[in-house]
């Protein structure tokens, strides 16, 4: 089953890491992704650019805005994601448990459904 682990982090923790801890992280952070891929595990990765650098989308009563990032009244902001494979939902967070950006933030682990289900159900 495929899984996708949201990166969350706290930019003022982020940013407060020494230059040398954070490559330190972000070279860990590479090469787990090397060995998950190797293993068959790791879809896809991607990191995001700042919220700042973003807009958010939403239509209420027929009526569109658009709004700058951040996107939402919280201190930990949406960074990156990995979609994963996984025999299990144990199994995903003993993998997103080995990502360090958890200590500077936290990562949801969240099964990805099915849609090729849900457009069979909905008849798409």
């Amino acid at each position: 089953m495929e899984y996708l682990l949201l990166v969350y982090t706290d930019p003022e923790l982020h940013d407060s890491l020494p230059e040398a801890e954070y490559d330190d992280r972000m070279r860990h952070c590479l090469r787990h992704a090397d060995d998950l891929q190797a293993e068959g595990r790791l879809k896809a990765y991607r990191q995001l650019e700042a919220p700042a650098t973003g807009k958010s989308v939403r239509i209420r009563n027929g009526r569109t805005t658009v709004f700058d990032g951040p996107f939402a009244e919280t201190k930990e902001v949406l960074a990156g994601f990995n979609l994963i494979e996984a025999d299990s939902l144990e199994q995903a967070v003993e993998i997103a448990k080995d990502i360090p950006w958890a200590q500077t933030g936290c990562i949801e682990v969240r099964p990805v459904r099915d849609a090729d289900k849900v457009r069979r159900r909905v008849g798409a």
